[in-house]
């Protein structure tokens, strides 16, 4: 999380130990009162206050932030939620002819937004739990893109943990995904060239964001701002915010792996809802059908066998 920082002035070191007077006559007054061993010796004189410079003034006679101003930032907008789409998953590669027994495959794991915009805004680091049987397996990344790459043999579970920022969230979200490295029999054999792509497609939800995370990330492109409550009045977007989006460091635009990611636009999923619909309509159909030929079968054999207990006592 975002720490606040603050510098401390180094300490000042003691002012060096004054030499001894000089006992010599030359050094001794000249009036006859100081030569008095009555004469009480002078007060001490204070030592003058250290000098500041105007920076260091500013900074002592700063007042203090008004408490009302904190809280307003941390004021929850009620009946309001921010999401942000985004996708995990894994891509490997058949390593081919440097294939071996125990090394087989190269894969990488990430977490992404949908629109592969930067996570950044709100992740503030991804924590991948991989097999115990490799060296290290609880990666660490705090800087996007958020991804690790390794080689291996085997498929496994992978534990994807996301941390937040402290003004956007101050829980963890907690993903699985299985990491998949030989294709589907009806795609074909292994090939170096045509990787397998396993992608999830999730949506985070905030819930009542707080005043200052709307306003940094309410025109992010990677944040989903829904319709609002009627009589609802936002807060204006931050000063960074005004100005228009440049391509952040950690987006996947221009990802080395870009061309294997899927594209989840809603236009898509409409298309895939609409098709896995005819596909469940279809299979309810084949199974009416069935049903109804199941259920006729028992009808005709019962009809048989009573008109042949007719016939037997006539």
């Amino acid at each position: 999380m975002p720490q606040a920082s603050s510098s401390s002035s180094p300490a000042k070191a003691a002012p060096p130990p004054q030499p001894a007077a000089d006992p010599s006559p030359s050094a001794l007054p000249a009036s006859e009162e100081a030569l008095d061993p009555q004469t009480p010796a002078p007060p001490p004189q204070a030592q003058p206050e250290a000098v500041l410079t105007a920076a260091q003034k500013a900074l002592r006679s700063k007042p203090a932030r008004p408490p009302e101003d904190a809280d307003k930032k941390n004021k929850k907008l009620k009946d309001v939620e921010i999401s942000f789409p985004i996708v995990y998953g894994t891509i490997s590669f058949w390593l081919g002819k440097k294939a071996s027994e125990y090394n087989s495959h190269k894969w990488t794991v990430y977490v992404r937004s949908a629109t592969n915009e930067d996570l950044s805004v709100i992740v503030k680091r991804v924590v991948f739990q991989l097999h115990p049987s490799f060296t290290n397996p609880t990666r660490v990344v705090e800087q996007p893109p958020f991804e690790l790459s390794e080689s291996g043999w085997g498929e496994f579970e992978i534990a994807i943990t996301l941390y937040f920022h402290s003004d956007v969230c101050e829980k963890r979200l907690d993903l699985f995904h299985q990491l998949k490295l030989y294709p589907e029999e009806d795609t074909g054999p292994q090939s170096t060239k045509k990787p397998v792509v396993v992608e999830t497609y999730d949506e985070i939800v905030f819930p009542e964001p707080t005043e200052a995370f709307f306003q940094r990330v309410q025109n992010h492109p990677a944040a989903t701002v829904p319709r609002l409550p009627p009589g609802m009045t936002l807060p204006p977007p931050g000063p960074m915010e005004l100005v228009p989006h440049e391509k952040k460091r950690g987006d996947t635009k221009d990802h080395p792996l870009s061309q294997w990611f899927s594209n989840f636009s809603e236009a898509d999923e409409l298309l895939k809802l609409a098709a896995a619909r005819q596909q469940v309509q279809a299979h309810i159909a084949k199974l009416r059908r069935q049903l109804s030929m199941m259920d006729g079968m028992p009808q005709q054999s019962k009809a048989v066998s009573v008109q042949g207990q007719q016939f037997g006592h006539g």
